[in-house]
C-alpha cells in the first residue's frame, strides 16, 4: 500500500514534538557557565565598609538625618539619636539595617538606605622595581597586569618571573609575569583584593 505523504497539520505537530524535545534537552547557557542566573547576570560582589569611606545615609521622611558620614579609624560612624555605630566590616545592607534597629525607638517605621559615596578604604600597594611604588585606590575590578601598569610598569632590572603578592592574611601567591604575558598561564593574572600588596624585586 502506497504511504500517502504527511498532511501540513501532521508536519507542523512532529516539528512541535521535536521542538519541545529539544529544549527541554538542550542546556542553557545559564547552565553551561558557572556564576550566571539564568537571566544571564553575574552575582553582584558585596563590598565591605571600612575606615575612610564616606557612607549616605538616608532616612526617608527624616531630613535631619539625611547626610554624608565618614567612617572614622577605629570603625565607627556618628549617628543622630544613636550616637556612635559600629560600620567597618560590614556591607551597606547590615549598617542599614543596624540603623534601622536602633531608630525604631524614636520614629515609627524607619527607612534607612545606605550606600557608599567614596570607597577610600579599598587600596592595594605596589613595591620594588616597578616606575611608582606606592598604594592605588581598588575602585573596580583590577587584575595584577592592571596593577603593574599603574605602577608604571618594570624598571630595567625588575626580576618579573619573581614577583609575589601578599594578601592581608599573610597567604603569598607567586606571580610570573613572563608567564601571563606569554599566555602561558593566565590563572596568575588574579584578581587582587583590598589591602594586597605585589612586590616586584
Amino acid at each position: 500500500m502506497k504511504r500517502m505523504p504527511p498532511r501540513p497539520l501532521e508536519r507542523t505537530i512532529g516539528s512541535a514534538l521535536v521542538l519541545g524535545l529539544a529544549m527541554a534537552t538542550a542546556p542553557t547557557e545559564a547552565q553551561d557557565r558557572p556564576g550566571l542566573s539564568a537571566g544571564g547576570a553575574t552575582k553582584p560582589a558585596v563590598y565591605t565598609i571600612g575606615p575612610a569611606d564616606v557612607l549616605q545615609i538616608i532616612v526617608w521622611r527624616e531630613p535631619e538625618l539625611t547626610r554624608d558620614v565618614t567612617v572614622r579609624f577605629d570603625g565607627m560612624i556618628t549617628i543622630p539619636l544613636l550616637g556612635d555605630v559600629s560600620a567597618a566590616g560590614k556591607t551597606p545592607g547590615e549598617v542599614a539595617e543596624a540603623l534601622t534597629k536602633g531608630l525604631e525607638r524614636f520614629i515609627q517605621t524607619p527607612r534607612v538606605t545606605v550606600g557608599v559615596g567614596q570607597a577610600m578604604s579599598a587600596r592595594f600597594y605596589v613595591v620594588g622595581q616597578v616606575g611608582r611604588s606606592g598604594d592605588f585606590p581598588l575602585s573596580g575590578r583590577t587584575t595584577v597586569l592592571q596593577a603593574l601598569a599603574l605602577a608604571g610598569g618594570f624598571r630595567d632590572f625588575a626580576k618579573t618571573d619573581e614577583i609575589i603578592l601578599v594578601r592581608q592574611d599573610q597567604t603569598v601567591v607567586p606571580v610570573n609575569y613572563k608567564r601571563i604575558a606569554d599566555g602561558k598561564d593566565a590563572s596568575q593574572n588574579v584578581v587582587l583584593k583590598p589591602g594586597d600588596t605585589l612586590v616586584v624585586p
